[in-house]
Parts: C-alpha cells; structure tokens; sequence
C-alpha cells in the first residue's frame, strides 16, 4: 500500500470537514442583509400569500375548466409550496445531513 503525503492528507482532511456556518455577518454588510430581510418580508408577507392563494385558486379553477395544461398547473402550484415551505424544507435538510454526517 502506497503512504500518502502530508499534502495529500492535508487536502484530504480539509475536504472531510463539515462545513460551519458563519455566525456573525461580515462588516459592512448592513445594508445588504437588510434588503434581504425587506426582500424576504416582501416574498412571505401578507400581500404574496393573497397573491399566492387567488393565483392557485385560479389555476385550480383554468385546470377545472380546461383553459389550462394540467403540467403547467401544477407547477405554479408546486412552486407556491416550495416559496411558502422553503424554511420547513432547508430545516429538514439541515436535520437530515446533521444525523447522518
């Protein structure tokens, strides 16, 4: 059997090792993060889920009345549940690789 380097062991260690988020924002990134914040606000709020219910509802009702592909139904539908689900989903996520990692 081949012995390995410090090199190659070093790499080989670095690339194993979990990924850790960061905890603390970087300096300067204010602003940013506060537009995403006002972005995420915006996305989730109360006025896109009215948006989003009236929009299923009336694909629901264009699939019902045939004026609609069923495929393309379903997509806006899926992707409304994946807007509103996406913390559930990346917590899952999270969990999922926290238990088997």
């Amino acid at each position: 059997m081949k012995s390995t380097t410090p090199l190659a062991t070093s790499i080989l260690l670095t690339a194993a090792s979990p990924a850790l988020a960061q905890t603390t924002d970087p300096q300067g990134s204010g602003p940013i993060v506060s537009a995403l914040a006002w972005l995420q606000g915006t996305l989730l709020g109360n006025v896109a889920t009215a948006v989003a219910v009236i929009a299923v509802a009336m694909v629901g009702f264009m699939m019902l009345t045939g004026r609609m592909n069923w495929r393309f139904g379903a997509t806006v539908i899926v992707g409304c549940f994946v807007l509103f689900g996406s913390a559930a989903i990346v917590s899952g996520i999270r969990t999922t690789a926290a238990v088997s990692g």
